[in-house]
């Protein structure tokens, strides 16, 4: 199915006009998820009378759903698009996991299913994989691959918008010089939009997160790698090759050890998963990220520093970011975000030491809303912004 209103009626036209507006109406749902009638307005710019005729009438096509709620003590119509419109797919390919979250178009999840990954993994193998496994998943839901209206896919490194390539060579071997999107679109006859994690998961955040209230954030992702997702009145700033926000590739230090950008120093060979993991002996057992986590939480005191000390480097890097991009709030994300506070409030007197002061203050740092599940969330939504619902198919009463 798909959804642009597309305009039938003359230019100009009482028709048109009408037309425009349930389009409006409709990709601010989409946007948005559920909102109240008086909400709609407000994100529309549309009146009152106007957001409650366009949801009769969309309502009684069979695009709209509506249901009665609360707000402030006060009843509202709350709305939102029909779920039998259709499915989207919001896959995320992080370094060492793979997560699959299907979800109705209100952003429902019905299914979803995660898995670990080798190290270096490559695409031909894992899209094919993927491609099962979706299939499997709809299979169980009654249906079949062909039935999703859009996939949204990311990955660990910068995308190129231009593309659909990864921006930057030796970032994520085995998936470069390829059109991810297209090539996962061949082997499921679907439309894909691929991404960064660090984009999708700061996406999902100022939909629907914690950044959701806020006019600029950022979503610092901490695990294996280290990246930073830009967003601005609710949508991603990517730069001209997709490489805006890698924070991993800030320089720490020019004279330390050599990253895999080939650079000297970087953030995470600081502060990224590897880095953290070699500075436990084998005999600790440290091989995962999950493994520096749980023993940090059963009070292990060497790795309760080492993610620490972690969280000032990630601070000392987050303030440049500050001075650069000056945003409301930052969110962290990503496994080692799963530390929290060990991980946050050394963040925090980092930021506060590094950044410039305002008269406001410095933005506040909180963890994500979604845990492991904010990238998949974010793939999801930016498959939602590329489904289109057919507005020249409803009746038009004049």
């Amino acid at each position: 199915m798909t959804l642009v209103a597309r305009l039938t009626s003359p230019p100009g036209s009482q028709a048109s006009l009408r037309e425009a507006n349930r389009a409006r109406l409709v990709e601010s749902l989409k946007r948005h998820g559920r909102l109240t009638q008086v909400e709609l307005a407000g994100s529309t710019g549309l009146s009152p009378a106007t957001v409650s005729n366009i949801v009769k009438e969309l309502t009684a096509a069979g695009l709209l759903h509506t249901s009665i709620t609360s707000r402030s003590g006060r009843r509202a119509t709350l709305v939102s698009l029909s779920r039998r419109l259709g499915l989207v797919a919001g896959v995320h390919f992080s370094s060492r996991q793979l997560h699959i979250a299907i979800a109705d178009v209100t952003r429902t999840i019905v299914a979803q299913t995660s898995l670990p990954l080798p190290l270096d993994h490559r695409h031909d193998a894992e899209l094919d994989r993927l491609a099962i496994l979706l299939s499997d998943m709809m299979e169980s839901l009654g249906g079949g691959v062909g039935d999703l209206l859009a996939v949204g896919l990311a990955l660990p490194a910068p995308v190129d918008p231009r593309t659909g390539m990864v921006s930057t060579p030796g970032l994520l071997r085995g998936w470069e010089g390829v059109d991810i999107g297209a090539d996962l679109a061949s082997r499921i006859d679907r439309p894909v939009y691929v991404d960064s994690e660090a984009n999708l998961g700061g996406l999902a955040e100022a939909r629907e997160g914690s950044s959701r209230a806020v006019g600029s954030s950022v979503f610092i992702r901490v695990g294996h790698t280290i990246s930073a997702g830009l967003v601005v009145n609710g949508d991603l700033f990517r730069g001209v090759n997709g490489k805006a926000g890698q924070i991993g590739h800030v320089t720490i230090d020019e004279n330390g050890p050599i990253c895999r950008c080939s650079n000297r120093g970087c953030l995470e060979t600081y502060a990224g998963g590897p880095a953290l993991l070699s500075l436990f002996p084998p005999s600790d057992g440290m091989h995962r990220l999950g493994d520096l986590l749980q023993a940090a939480e059963e009070g292990d005191g060497s790795s309760r520093r080492v993610i620490a000390d972690a969280g000032r480097h990630l601070g000392i890097a987050a303030a440049s970011l500050c001075n650069l991009f000056d945003p409301e709030l930052i969110v962290v994300g990503g496994e080692l975000g799963q530390a929290g506070e060990i991980l946050m409030a050394p963040m925090r007197h980092s930021l506060d030491r590094s950044a410039l002061a305002t008269d406001t203050g410095l933005p506040e740092i909180v963890g994500a809303s979604f845990g492991e599940w904010a990238e998949a969330r974010g793939a999801i939504a930016i498959a939602l912004d590329h489904v289109t619902v057919d507005a020249e198919a409803l009746p038009y009463s004049a």
